[in-house]
This record gives C-alpha cells, structure tokens and sequence, in this order.
C-alpha cells in the first residue's frame, strides 16, 4: 500500500475537482515543479492508487434518466456470492459494503421505470439476499 503525504493528497483532490487540469496548473496550485506533479501522478497511477479519469455528466444531460439507491441485506456469509453476482449488472453504476442494519449499497441508473422495476426484480431474486430497501433519487445537491 502507498503511504499518501499531504502533497499527494492535494493534488488527488485537485484531480477529484478537475481530472483535465494542465500539470503546470496543477502545479503553480500547489506551489511545486511541474516534474514533481508529473512524477507524483505517475507514481500515484502505477501504485494504483489513481484508477483511472473519467468525464461527469450532467445529471440532466444523461440518458439514464432513473437514478436509484438499492440498500440491500443478506443472508449469513453469501455476500461474496452475492456481489458476484450483482458484479454482472451493468444498470449497478457503484456496489458498496457498509455495516449496521445493510450489507450491500447499490448505487443503480437505468433508462425508465420499468427497466428499473425489472432490475430490482432480477437483484431481489438473486440467492443469498433476504431484504432490500430502494429510493429514487430525485436530484443531486451536491456531488
């Protein structure tokens, strides 16, 4: 595992707000050379810290109109089975562990509320998941 200082998590966070800023921006924001934050990206990719770059789209520009949270409870040690399987939904943008009264949080898209109602039939049936709990997410105040 990398040990993270707090020059490598200034420069995650300034990634985080803009993926496409120039290194010599970047660099200039956090007051070092532009090789520093070319080695520390690299080093950061390699390490697999950094995952990849991705684009965010705006909510209202995506065709994926139906944005959900699934959280979802199961049954005794099938959660591995169960992520397996929910691994396989292309509809499941983010799957999460979590502790307390659920196991799994699904973060879902889907293009209209009956492809919706047939993913959530479909993750209901899965072997291994006793109870779930869904909300529709009507629109994003911060992300």
């Amino acid at each position: 595992m990398v040990t993270l200082s707090d020059l490598d998590r200034q420069l995650l966070s300034a990634l985080r707000e803009d993926g496409r800023e120039s290194v010599a921006s970047l660099a200039r924001r956090l007051g070092v050379a532009r090789a520093t934050v070319s080695s520390r990206i690299d080093r950061l990719v390699s390490s697999g810290v950094i995952i990849g770059f991705t684009a965010r789209v705006r909510d209202e520009a995506d065709p994926l109109a139906i944005h959900a949270i699934a959280l979802i409870e199961v049954e005794g040690k099938s959660a591995d089975k169960v992520i397996a399987r929910l691994r396989g939904f292309p509809e499941i943008l983010a799957l999460h562990t979590t502790n307390g009264r659920w196991d799994l949080v699904a973060e879902l898209r889907t293009e209209s509320l009956s492809t919706f109602d047939g993913v959530l039939g479909r993750i209901r049936g899965i072997d291994g998941i006793v109870n779930s709990e869904t909300s529709l997410l009507l629109s994003s105040v911060l992300r």
